[in-house]
């Protein structure tokens, strides 16, 4: 006590009672402020791809506070530390707040702070489900694997088909073919949109479709016509995998990058063809959604 005014000086202070005024003041702003952290909790959703990481962290109403996307280089765990760090910080809050986090993809083992897995196909369906409410068929075009997921009214999925064995129509494939054309990745989006003609290439595999572009080159065809007919092979190979139901929703990191092949796919299948905000994000989206659930 100075000058009579009682001032807070430790814990002893309060369980005695004393300093009335000034403890409530305490219990306000300390107290007060931990009830606050604990009515944002905030859940983590992680997707380790073969390519690239993402995280997105939801709060309670699931909206979509912080996110972030890098390359999974070579040590996952890291990597994902990182992205989580960074999201969080987008976000406004810190690792305290998280209530649940799980993780899917490729890598989600090398999670360490998950609190648990889910698969690819179920995550991307989940996400893909909480942007359209509706029967769809969920187009998922990885860095390394194509997903087609189709699920009811419900969300239940139905079906789903996942080509892993071969990167065709991957965004492999297109960063392969980037460099065959000698053009930024990020680039291509733009180049295929002033395109009048379509330059088919007869085979899907990324390696016979190297030599091909490289043909057509000798052969004077527009860089911007090849672009437009690589993204045509994408197409197709989704075409092939499995037919689709009236609404179809793109998602991926080749969807991200690329719009110009969710407006194509439209126009060859007269279907509508929708995406998220973030389609590179949907599969982080439904792993935070599914914790959740864990966490309610």
């Amino acid at each position: 006590m100075q000058n009579g005014i009682g001032f807070v000086q430790d814990e002893q202070d309060l369980r005695d009672g004393f300093f009335i005024l000034p403890a409530l003041l305490f219990r306000r702003i300390f107290i007060g402020n931990e009830l606050g952290a604990m009515n944002k909790g905030v859940f983590v959703g992680v997707d380790v791809g073969a390519s690239r990481t993402k995280v997105a962290v939801l709060d309670k109403e699931k909206k979509l506070l912080g996110f972030c996307v890098r390359k999974s280089g070579t040590d996952f765990q890291k990597t994902a530390e990182d992205c989580l760090d960074e999201s969080l910080k987008m976000a406004e809050t810190s690792r305290a707040a998280v209530i649940q986090c799980f993780s899917t993809g490729y890598g989600r083992k090398n999670v360490a702070f998950r609190h648990d897995t889910k698969t690819e196909i179920g995550c991307h369906g989940r996400g893909a489900y909480h942007y359209f409410p509706m029967a769809i068929t969920v187009i998922d075009i990885g860095g390394q694997d194509n997903k087609i997921i189709k699920l009811d009214d419900h969300g239940r999925r139905m079906n789903f088909k996942m080509n892993r064995k071969c990167a065709a129509g991957t965004g492999a494939f297109l960063e392969e073919m980037s460099l065959r054309l000698d053009i930024p990745l990020e680039e291509m989006d733009a180049l295929a949109r002033t395109s009048e003609h379509i330059v088919e290439l007869g085979s899907y595999c990324t390696v016979f479709s190297g030599t091909e572009v490289l043909e057509k080159i000798r052969q004077g065809e527009k860089v911007s016509d090849i672009v437009k007919g690589l993204f045509y092979s994408v197409i197709k190979r989704v075409m092939e995998m499995d037919s689709f139901s009236e609404r179809i929703v793109m998602t991926g990191g080749v969807v991200e990058h690329n719009p110009y092949i969710v407006e194509m796919l439209g126009r060859i299948t007269g279907k509508d063809v929708l995406t998220p905000a973030h389609p590179q994000l949907t599969g982080a989206v439904g792993a935070a959604l599914f914790a959740m659930e864990a966490g309610e």
